[in-house]
C-alpha cells in the first residue's frame, strides 16, 4: 500500500500571471532563440513571456544555451500551477503525483498497474477533473498541459516521490520494460549508488541503440547523478549530451557537454551554433594532442590552439552542404563516408571534424593546414571530406575518385550519416538521381533511430536535389520545413545555410523581396560566425536574381566578389559552382577575358568528373565566348549533353540563350522553337523572371508568346509561390506575426505580401480572402 501524500502547507492561489511588470525591457531575440524559447516552454505564450526577460544577452543572441529546467524557464507560472494543485485533496494529489511520475521524462505506462497493485481508489481524481487540472481516461490520467503535469510532480515531497517511483518499478516486470524499471529505481534512490548508476547506464545504452533517445538521455543523466566515480560521471554526461543532441535538444546537449567537460563534443556542437573558425582551431588542436597520446608523431601546428580535447561521445560526424560542399552537423554514431573502420581512431575522428569546420568556413588556408596535419599524423581523411579537400586544392582527379567511392554507399537500411555523405558526394558529381535516393534513405533511417537532428539534414539535401532538377517549389517547401526544425533543434549555423538556400529558391521563383531579406539574414549571421559557405551562397542568390532580371553588370560584380573567399565572406566551391552564371554575366558586360579564365578552371572540373550537366554548362560557356556561327555548334553540344543529365532548369536556360543567339543570327524558325521550349519550361518551374526574358525574345521575333502553364482564372495562378503560402496561412486565421514566425521572415515582409495578395485578387479583407480560397478549393 502507498501511504497518503505527506501534508503540505496550503498556498493561496496566485493571481493570474502578469508579464508586464518586469522593469527590464524584453531583449531582441535571434530567430533560432525565439523558436527554441517556444519549444522549451511547451508552446505556452505565458511561459515564453516570463522567460524572455530573464535571458542574458548571450542567451538572447544564441551564444549560450537556454535554461532547461522548469524552475528556470517559468518560475512564476510554475508557482501558480503548484498552488492550484496543492489546493486539491491529498488523495487526489497522490494519484496525480503517481501519474506524473509515470509519464515524464521516461514514459512507462504503468499507472493503472500501480493503482491496482497498491489498491488505490481512483475516485479522488474527480476533484482534479472538477478543477480542470486533469482527466481520468481508460488509459490513465491526461493532464491539462505540460506545466500542470510538472506542477503535479513537484508538489510531492521528496519522500513521496521516492515512494511512487518504487511502486512503479515494482510493477514494471514485463518484456521490454527493463529501462523503465531501471529509471524508477534510480529516481527512487536516496543517494549515490555505483550499482544503480551502472544499471541505468546499461539501460541508457540499450535505449540509445533502440532509437529511444529521449529516454536514453534521461537515463544517462540520472546515472551520472548517482555515480560516485567522477570519470564515469563525465562519460555518462557525454552520452546524455549526445542523445540530447541527436533527439533535437541542442540547448540541453550544450549544457551537458559543458558539465561533463567533454570539450571535443562541445567543439563539435560549436560548429552547429558557434564560430566555425574557433571550432576548427579547437578540434585540430585536440586531434594533434590525441594523436600524441596514442604515440603518433608530428608537431602541433601553430593554428591548432584551442581548448578542445577528446573525441566526443560517439564516432563520426553528421554533414550538411550546399550543392557543392559539406559542413559538420555534430557527432553521429557512425564513421564518416569512405571509412571502413569499425572502431574509428579518435584522432582521425577529430581531424575529420576539423576538416569539416575548415570546409564550412571556406578558409583554404585552414583546409591545407588540416591536410598537412593528416599527412604528418598518417591519417587518411574519409572519402567525402577527402574529396572536398582535394577539390578545394585543385586536385580534381583525386577528388573525383574519392567522391565516387563515397557516392557508391547509398544502399537501403544504412547509417543515416553515411547515406548523407553519399548524397553529398553524388550532388558534387552531378548525379542528382542518386543524391535524391541517398537522402530519402537517410531521412527514413534517421527517423527510425529517433535522430531528429539528422532528419533535418536529410530534408535539406533532398531540397537541393529538387532544386537542381527543376523542382524549385518542392525544394523551397522542403527547405522551409528544414529551416524551422534547424532553429528548433539548435542548429543555427545550419539554419543560416538554409536561409541562403531559400534566398536562392526565391531568386529562381521571382520573389525579389524574400530573396533579398533571406540573403541579408544569412550574410549578417555568416559574417559574425565565420561561415563562408552560406555567405557565398547568399551572394550567389542575389547575383542570380540580377542575372534573371537583366541586371548583368550587378550580377557580374556580385559573382566576381565570390573570388574573395574566406571565413564569413565567400567560398571557393560556391564560386566554382556559380562560374557558368559568371561567364554569362561577364560576357554580357564585355569582360570576356576574365570569363575565359573562369571557364578554363570550370572545364577542367567538368572534364574530371564527366558529369553530363557540368559538361553541358561548360559547352554553354564556350558558346557564350564564341563569335557568331561558331557558337551554334557549342549550344547544340550543350543541349545534347543536357539530354543525358538531370538539371532541367539549366537546360531551359541554355535553350533561352541559344534561342537568343539564333535570333541575332536571323535563324527565326529554330530560334522560335527554342524560345517556346524554354518559356514552357520556365512557366512549369514557376520562374517568372526567366519566362519574361523568353517572352521578350519572342516578341523581338514578332512571334506570339505561349500562355502561362497555369490557367490564369484561379487564385493559385495569380499569386507567386510565397504569396500563396502567406494567403493560405492568413485564411486559416494566422496573424502577420504568426505567419512571419512560421516562415522565418519579418512581419514587414508579410504585410507587403498580403498587400500584394489583396491587389492581385482584387479584394480588401481577410474575410474575402477566406471566401475566395474556399471557392477555389485551395
Amino acid at each position: 500500500m502507498v501511504t497518503p501524500v505527506n501534508p503540505q502547507p496550503r498556498e493561496r492561489t496566485s493571481p493570474p500571471l502578469r508579464t508586464d511588470t518586469c522593469k527590464r525591457p524584453a531583449p531582441v531575440l535571434a530567430e533560432g532563440v525565439r523558436v527554441r524559447v517556444l519549444r522549451a516552454v511547451y508552446g505556452d505564450p505565458r511561459a515564453a513571456a516570463e522567460l524572455v526577460p530573464l535571458l542574458t544577452e548571450r542567451q538572447s543572441a544564441g551564444l549560450d544555451p537556454l535554461p532547461t529546467e522548469p524552475a528556470e524557464l517559468a518560475p512564476a507560472l510554475l508557482r501558480a500551477h503548484r498552488a492550484e494543485t496543492q489546493a486539491l485533496p491529498d488523495d487526489t494529489r497522490l494519484l496525480l503525483l503517481l501519474a506524473a511520475a509515470d509519464q515524464y521524462p521516461v514514459p512507462t505506462h504503468a499507472f493503472l498497474r500501480a493503482v491496482t497493485a497498491a489498491r488505490l481508489d481512483t475516485r479522488p481524481l474527480e476533484a482534479a477533473e472538477k478543477a480542470g487540472v486533469a482527466q481520468a481516461t481508460a488509459g490513465g490520467v491526461v493532464f491539462r498541459d505540460a506545466w500542470t503535469r510538472i506542477a503535479a510532480y513537484e508538489t510531492g515531497s521528496p519522500a513521496d516521490r521516492r515512494v511512487v517511483h518504487r511502486l512503479l518499478a515494482r510493477v514494471l516486470r514485463g518484456d521490454g520494460e527493463t529501462s523503465g524499471r531501471s529509471w524508477h529505481r534510480g529516481a527512487g534512490a536516496l543517494g549515490p549508488s555505483g550499482r544503480l548508476a551502472a544499471e541505468l547506464g546499461t539501460a541508457a545504452r540499450g535505449a540509445q541503440a533502440a532509437g529511444r533517445l529521449l529516454s536514453a538521455r534521461a537515463l544517462a543523466e540520472r546515472a551520472a547523478a548517482l555515480s560516485p566515480d567522477t570519470g564515469e560521471q563525465s562519460r555518462l554526461l557525454a552520452l546524455a549530451a549526445a542523445c540530447a543532441w541527436h533527439s533535437g535538444d541542442g540547448d540541453r546537449a550544450r549544457r551537458l557537454a559543458a558539465a561533463g567537460h567533454e570539450e571535443a563534443l562541445a567543439g563539435i556542437l560549436a560548429l552547429r551554433a558557434g564560430n566555425a573558425s574557433e571550432a576548427f582551431d579547437a578540434l585540430l588542436g585536440a586531434a594533434v594532442r590525441r594523436a600524441a597520446g596514442q604515440g603518433r608523431g608530428g608537431d602541433r601546428p601553430d593554428a591548432s590552439s584551442g581548448d578542445g580535447d577528446g573525441d566526443g561521445a560517439d564516432a563520426g560526424g553528421e554533414l550538411r552542404r550546399t550543392p557543392s560542399v559539406a559542413v559538420v552537423r555534430g557527432g553521429q554514431a557512425a564513421s564518416s563516408a569512405g571509412s571502413q573502420v569499425r572502431a574509428p581512431d579518435p584522432a582521425a575522428q577529430l581531424l575529420a571534424r576539423a576538416t569539416e569546420a575548415a570546409i564550412y568556413t571556406g578558409d583554404l588556408r585552414r583546409c591545407r593546414e588540416a591536410a598537412r596535419a593528416a599527412d604528418r599524423l598518417g591519417i587518411v581523411l574519409p572519402g567525402t571530406l577527402g574529396g572536398l579537400a582535394a577539390a578545394f586544392d585543385g586536385r580534381y582527379e583525386d577528388a573525383r575518385d574519392l567522391l565516387m567511392a563515397a557516392a557508391g554507399r547509398c544502399g537501403p537500411g544504412g547509417d543515416p550519416t553515411l547515406l548523407i555523405h553519399a548524397g553529398i558526394a553524388a550532388l558534387l558529381l552531378g548525379d542528382h538521381t542518386r543524391a535524391a535516393t541517398a537522402t530519402l534513405r537517410a531521412d527514413a533511417s534517421a527517423r527510425a533511430r529517433g535522430a531528429t537532428a539528422t532528419v533535418v539534414q536529410a530534408m535539406e539535401f533532398r531540397a537541393y536535389a529538387d532544386f537542381w532538377t527543376g523542382r524549385p517549389r518542392a525544394g523551397e517547401a522542403a527547405a522551409a520545413d528544414a529551416l524551422r526544425e534547424a532553429y528548433a533543434t539548435g542548429q543555427d549555423n545550419g539554419a543560416c545555410h538554409l536561409q541562403a538556400a531559400l534566398a536562392m529558391f526565391a531568386a529562381v521563383t521571382g520573389d525579389a523581396d524574400v530573396c533579398r531579406e533571406r540573403a541579408a539574414t544569412a550574410r549578417t549571421y555568416a559574417l559574425a560566425r565565420g561561415l563562408g559557405l552560406p555567405a557565398a551562397l547568399a551572394q550567389w542568390a542575389l547575383a542570380y536574381l540580377d542575372l534573371s532580371t537583366g541586371r548583368f553588370a550587378a550580377a557580374a560584380a556580385r559573382l566576381r566578389a565570390l573570388a574573395g573567399f574566406g571565413p564569413g565572406h565567400g567560398h571557393r566551391a560556391i564560386r566554382h559552382l556559380a562560374t557558368p552564371h559568371y561567364v554569362e554575366a561577364a560576357v554580357r558586360t564585355g569582360d570576356s577575358r576574365v570569363a575565359r579564365v573562369a571557364h578554363a578552371d570550370y572545364h577542367r572540373w567538368a572534364s574530371a568528373v564527366l558529369s553530363p550537366d557540368d559538361l553541358a554548362l561548360s559547352a554553354r560557356c564556350r558558346a557564350l565566348l564564341a563569335p557568331g556561327e561558331e557558337a551554334v555548334e557549342h549550344y547544340r553540344c550543350a543541349l545534347d549533353l543536357h539530354s543525358h543529365g538531370t538539371r532541367d532548369f539549366e537546360r531551359a536556360r541554355t535553350e533561352l540563350l541559344f534561342g537568343s543567339a539564333l535570333r541575332r543570327l536571323r535563324r527565326r524558325t529554330e530560334a522560335r522553337d527554342r524560345l517556346h521550349s524554354a518559356l514552357e519550361a520556365f512557366d512549369s518551374f514557376g520562374a517568372p523572371h526567366c519566362a519574361a526574358q523568353a517572352r521578350t525574345e519572342l516578341r523581338a521575333l514578332g512571334a506570339p508568346t505561349a500562355p502561362a502553364h497555369t490557367a490564369p482564372d484561379t487564385p493559385t495562378a495569380r499569386l507567386t509561390a510565397q504569396q500563396l503560402r502567406v494567403a493560405r496561412m492568413a485564411a486559416e486565421g494566422a496573424t502577420n506575426r504568426e505567419i512571419a514566425d512560421r516562415l522565418a521572415l519579418s512581419p514587414r515582409t508579410i504585410d507587403h505580401h498580403l498587400r500584394g495578395v489583396f491587389t492581385r485578387l482584387g479584394i480588401r479583407s481577410r474575410i474575402e480572402l477566406v471566401r475566395l480560397l474556399a471557392e477555389a478549393g485551395d
